[in-house]
């Protein structure tokens, strides 16, 4: 392994993601820019990553302002067939086989062989299997005493993921959609739980977005001490204070925002749209949903066939959305992790309506920076006593900003992660 000339910034860190951390539209990408922004001032940070089509690098200035080199493969194609094949036969859960690449891996060991890093960090499960890959090369290639420091971030407890996702699925699985939903995670929860395991066993830290994600992972792996390390806002960029003009909605406005292929999201969405706006609109006529987010699914876009759902696709700022709130909703039933999209609406100073998993992990208190509801007859109570009342909806909103602003800013959150190379 050859050692580079020394440059000013003390630490040398590769960073593996699975999805171009610019630009930062969604959980993984916001996160894994952050970080990077964050430590780009004290590391010289190389960026191994997959993108879906090279187009994407042309758009990437800023990481090129952030990172000393940057490199990429595209993200390998699976077919349907493929897929279901993999489901039943090997024994690999499917978000380990999402991203296997020979290509993607040679330049991992070229990466290792050509420098010293300090750390190599690895963000989100589906870069699990170089996660691995980088602690064989520790073991069998490199002395104890040189060998960089392996940190895998766990963007969720993956398997935590699957296991509610069987049983949300397995309430309805009279309905042939939901029963094949099932099926699916339940063979993708027990392989999760083995390879999860495997990936936190191999490196040196771990790092978990929330507490119960946390303890989700100490159940997974007994005696695993993961460090929690949580989502966290810009202040800056999310902001009542912005001079933005709010997007055209209807009025009174509910809004929902994320990635609208993402198996959490989708659920969320039509529980929502089917089971509680119907509820409010009964009180509301005119209440619209807006269903914010790219790639949305076939299942959410039918949904803006139903009266007062509207669902945008991609959206290039999502702020304009926030602001033309009334009520930001979050009508989680399944997922893990700490929400980028609650945040991002606490420090807009919204009032905010969810469920208690939807803001699992955060630290909220029912009453005071929200308010909670699992029921659609609570969800929608909640929104209507919202609606009717402006002063409650600021009071809530105030409450939110001053939470983030002293428990989430990325500022305050990353330096815990170089802490954990910096020893």
């Amino acid at each position: 392994m050859t050692t580079p000339a020394p440059t000013q910034k003390p630490y040398r860190l590769l960073m593996l993601t699975s999805q171009l951390p610019y630009p930062p539209h969604q959980g993984a990408t916001i996160r894994s820019f952050n970080i990077l922004r964050h430590l780009a001032g004290r590391a010289e940070i190389d960026l191994l990553s997959f993108v879906t089509r090279p187009e994407e690098m042309e758009a990437a200035d800023p990481l090129w302002e952030l990172c000393r080199r940057i490199t990429w493969d595209v993200t390998p194609r699976r077919s349907l067939l493929q897929r279901a094949l993999t489901t039943f036969l090997s024994p690999q859960p499917d978000m380990a086989l999402r991203f296997a690449s020979a290509r993607f891996a040679g330049l991992v060991q070229e990466a290792l062989h050509s420098e010293a890093y300090h750390a190599v960090l690895g963000v989100g499960i589906d870069v699990g299997r170089y996660l691995l890959q980088v602690a064989g090369w520790r073991r069998q290639a490199v002395p104890r005493g040189r060998r960089p420091v392996l940190i895998f971030d766990d963007l969720n407890a993956e398997y935590l993921l699957q296991q509610r996702a069987f049983e949300t699925d397995l309430r309805q699985c009279y309905r042939p959609r939901r029963a094949a939903g099932a099926l699916y995670s339940l063979i993708q929860w027990r392989k999760l739980r083995r390879f999860e395991a495997r990936v936190c066993q191999a490196v040196d830290h771990v790092i978990a977005v929330s507490e119960a994600d946390r303890l989700a992972l100490q159940r997974l792996v007994p005696g695993l001490n993961p460090i929690v390390i949580p989502n966290g806002v810009d202040l800056n960029h999310y902001s009542p204070s912005l001079d933005l003009p709010p997007a055209d909605l209807s009025r009174p406005a509910l809004v929902f925002t994320g990635k609208m292929d993402f198996r959490p999201n989708v659920d969320a969405a039509i529980w929502f749209a089917e089971q509680v706006l119907p509820r409010i609109r009964a009180e509301f006529p005119g209440a619209a949903f807006a269903i914010v987010g790219r790639d949305p699914h076939p299942l959410v876009r039918r949904l803006s066939q139903l009266p007062g759902v509207l669902v945008t696709g991609y959206v290039p700022d999502d702020r304009p959305y926030f602001s033309a709130a009334d009520v930001y909703v979050v009508p989680l039933r399944v997922g893990g992790g700490t929400r980028l999209k609650v945040l991002s609406a606490m420090a807009m100073g919204k009032a905010i309506v969810s469920t208690s998993l939807g803001c699992e992990g955060l630290g909220v208190k029912h009453g005071q920076e929200v308010l909670l509801g699992d029921t659609p007859e609570d969800f929608a109570g909640h929104t209507i006593q919202l609606l009717r009342d402006a002063g409650l909806r600021q009071e809530l909103g105030r409450h939110a900003r001053r939470f983030v602003e002293a428990h989430y800013a990325w500022s305050a959150l990353v330096p815990r992660l170089e802490q954990l190379y910096a020893e």
